[in-house]
C-alpha cells in the first residue's frame, strides 16, 4: 500500500469509526429487547460501510466536513440493512457476512418487524443532518427508497420470466442496487451545499458504480473466496438466480452448452457439486472476462464524472474508492 492509498484507507477508517459510534448507540439503549437485539445484531454484523463513506465523501467534495453528514451516513446504512433483512427472507438466504441472516437466528415475524424498525430509526438520523435543504434531502432518500422496492420486485419478477435481456438486467441494478449509491452521493452533495452540477455529477458516480458492484458481486459468485466473500460461493447458480452471467452465457452459449444453461433455469438451478463445471463453462465460453469488461466499462463512466469536482485530493479519494472495489475481483 502506496502513502496515498494509507492516508486515504486512514482516513476512511477514522471516519466511519465515528458513523458505527452513532450505529451503535441509535439502537443499543432502545427497548424492547425483543425488537431492538435483532435490529442490533444485523448492525453488529458488520460490513464495508460503502454507503455512508460515499454520503461522507460527497459531503467533503463540494465544501462540506465529512461530520456534517454523520447521521445521514448512519441512515444510509440502517436504510441499506433494512433491505438486507427483507432480501433475505425473499430470497430464503441462511448466511450474510459470513453469520446466520436474521430470520434464521430468529425467525421471520422478527426479522421483518426489527428491519421495519432500522428504516424508522434511519428517517429519525437523517433528520439530524438536515439543513435548509430539508425537503430535497428527504425527497432524495425516499426516491431511492422506492427504486430499491421496485428493483427488488423486478429481480423476483425475473424469476420466473421465460428470458431476460441484459438491458432489462442493467435497469433492474440500477434500482435495486445502484439508486441506493447514487442517492447516497445525492444527499451527502446537498448536506454539503453544492451546486446542482456538483449533485448532478455525484449522483452519476453513484448510479454507474453501483452498476458496476453489482456486476462484480455476481462475478464474485462463482470466482471468490467464500471465507472473504461471506457468502456461499456458486449460490446463484443453485439458485437458479438470472445474473449478468447467466443471461449473458444464455445469449453466447451454442449446442450442449446452451442445452445445459436452459436445463439450470428451468430446474431453478443446480446442486453444489456442479458449480466448479459451470464456471468453467463461463470460463469457456467467455462469459467471465465479458463481466469483467462490463465493471470496467461501468466504472470509467463513474470516474469521468466527478471531474466536475474542484479539488484534486476530493477526486482521488473516489478513485481509490473506484479501484479498492475493482480490487476486489478474483
Amino acid at each position: 500500500m502506496n502513502t496515498i492509498e494509507s492516508k486515504f484507507n486512514l482516513i476512511y477508517r477514522r471516519e466511519l469509526k465515528q458513523v458505527d459510534r452513532i450505529l451503535k448507540r441509535a439502537l443499543s439503549k432502545r427497548k424492547p429487547l425483543t425488537l431492538y437485539a435483532p435490529a442490533y445484531y444485523i448492525i453488529e454484523s458488520g460490513g464495508k460501510r460503502i454507503r455512508p463513506w460515499l454520503v461522507l465523501l460527497s459531503a467533503k467534495a463540494v465544501g462540506g466536513k465529512y461530520s456534517d453528514a454523520y447521521y445521514a451516513g448512519c441512515a444510509v446504512e440502517l436504510l441499506h440493512n433494512f433491505t438486507l433483512v427483507h432480501d433475505d427472507i425473499m430470497d430464503n438466504a441462511d448466511k450474510r457476512r459470513g453469520r446466520l441472516t436474521l430470520h434464521v437466528k430468529y425467525d421471520e415475524n422478527t426479522a421483518i418487524l426489527a428491519g421495519d424498525s432500522l428504516l424508522a430509526v434511519a428517517y429519525e438520523n437523517l433528520l439530524k443532518n438536515c439543513n435548509g435543504n430539508s425537503k430535497e434531502i428527504f425527497t432524495d432518500f425516499t426516491r431511492g427508497l422506492i427504486e430499491v422496492c421496485e428493483g427488488q420486485s423486478l429481480d423476483k419478477e425475473y424469476e420466473t420470466k421465460p428470458v431476460v435481456s441484459i438491458n432489462e438486467y442493467i435497469e433492474m441494478v440500477r434500482k435495486k442496487t445502484a439508486a441506493m449509491l447514487q442517492m447516497c452521493c445525492s444527499i451527502g452533495a446537498r448536506i454539503g451545499n453544492g451546486s446542482m452540477d456538483e449533485i448532478t455529477a455525484l449522483s452519476s458516480f453513484g448510479r454507474n458504480i453501483g452498476i458496476a458492484f453489482q456486476i462484480q458481486d455476481d462475478l464474485l459468485d462463482v470466482t471468490a473466496n467464500e471465507n472473504e466473500f461471506g457468502k456461499t460461493i456458486g449460490g446463484d447458480l443453485m439458485e437458479g438466480k438470472k445474473t449478468f452471467l447467466l443471461i449473458d452465457a444464455l445469449s453466447r452459449a451454442k449446442g450442449r452448452n446452451k442445452i445445459k444453461l436452459e436445463l439450470l433455469v428451468k430446474n431453478k438451478g443446480i446442486k453444489s457439486n456442479r458449480v466448479l463445471e459451470f464456471k468453467k463453462l463461463y470460463d469457456d465460453i467467455g462469459v467471465l472476462n465479458s463481466a469483467r469488461h462490463e465493471i470496467e466499462k461501468f466504472t470509467g463512466l463513474a470516474l469521468r464524472s466527478i471531474k466536475v469536482l474542484k479539488y484534486n485530493e476530493d477526486r482521488e479519494m473516489f478513485i481509490w474508492l473506484a479501484e479498492s472495489l475493482i480490487k476486489r475481483i478474483k
